[in-house]
């Protein structure tokens, strides 16, 4: 495993990272999570990522009990934790990233985790209607009270990671240092050049999700939707659209052979292919079996791979 820096920040992220959404409770209990952790933990990554929403607040209690089993040492590892939905329906407690909401949701969040502090907190979406200069030192209060160590965003547009930056610049207060983007071979707008000024002028670091289009570059829905899938899952009606859409499916079957021809499944080829690209820092990978962890992780060894040529033949199929 390598390690890159967290944009500017002193903060070091494996390459490859492991996420909790749809499958943490949903599709794995506290002992298949134990062993899923374990052995991303021993191909080396160190950074595991959870959110307030997922699983109406089980995944944290999932992560945190299988932290608890496995007792690692807590400075060998990094998790973090996403708000702004909430888990209950008051005007102050949903859909929201005002003073009061995150002040009360970090301490939700530490509890479930059961731990004292996150490493990384994020705005798990923009919130038009609250300030940003609310929302700035709100994180900053959270971070001073060391309930956080970094903060960042996730999903904002440019413009707004901007603002918030220079807020925080102005006001000498922490600022963010990283945004959490959808990034895959299909989604790649929030990497494109609008992005520029949070990735190069500013230096943000970012932990890229959905790096297999959940599941889409896994080639598994190739034939229609395995019933032990994520797409089959009760509540994930929205993605069969996507799972089955013919001209998704035409290009990951064009991707096969290239591939192949690296001796790589389209699970590794894909995830490879994320880490191609500077402005990631880490590439966020999920599983509900142990097998699919164990298969992720050898996309570490494609990304000297690949050539100006694949590339180039890459770029033509997606354009």
């Amino acid at each position: 495993m390598k390690y890159r820096h967290l944009g500017k920040a002193g903060l070091q992220v494996s390459e490859l990272s492991f996420g909790s959404w749809v499958t943490f409770h949903n599709q794995a209990g506290i002992d298949s999570t134990v062993e899923m952790m374990s052995a991303a933990y021993d191909a080396g990554v160190n950074f595991f990522d959870n959110a307030e929403t997922y699983a109406a607040g089980k995944s944290e209690e999932v992560m945190g009990a299988a932290l608890k089993k496995l007792g690692w040492r807590r400075g060998s590892y990094l998790i973090s934790t996403k708000l702004f939905w909430g888990l209950n329906a008051g005007p102050n407690e949903q859909n929201t990233l005002n003073r009061k909401y995150l002040i009360e949701a970090i301490d939700g969040s530490l509890k479930r985790l059961d731990t004292d502090y996150v490493d990384l907190l994020f705005c798990h979406r923009a919130d038009p209607t609250t300030p940003i200069e609310e929302t700035v030192w709100a994180m900053h209060n959270i971070i001073e009270r060391g309930k956080a160590l970094y903060w960042g965003t996730s999903e904002w547009e440019a413009g707004d990671i901007v603002s918030a930056v220079e807020i925080a610049e102005r006001h000498h207060l922490h600022k963010p240092v990283v945004e959490q983007p959808v990034y895959n071979l299909f989604e790649q707008h929030r990497m494109g050049p609008a992005y520029k000024p949070v990735y190069e002028d500013h230096r943000l670091g970012s932990t890229t999700w959905s790096p297999l289009a959940s599941g889409l570059l896994t080639g598994k829905y190739q034939g229609g939707i395995p019933s032990d899938s994520r797409g089959a899952l009760e509540g994930f009606d929205w993605l069969q659209d996507q799972l089955t859409d013919e001209d998704s499916l035409a290009k990951v079957a064009a991707l096969e052979p290239l591939a192949a021809d690296m001796g790589a499944s389209l699970a590794q080829f894909s995830l490879a292919w994320c880490l191609q690209n500077p402005y990631v820092s880490t590439v966020m990978t999920g599983a509900s079996r142990v097998e699919q962890v164990h298969e992720n992780m050898k996309a570490m060894e494609f990304v000297d791979k690949f050539t100006p040529d694949i590339m180039a033949e890459i770029e033509q199929i997606f354009s």
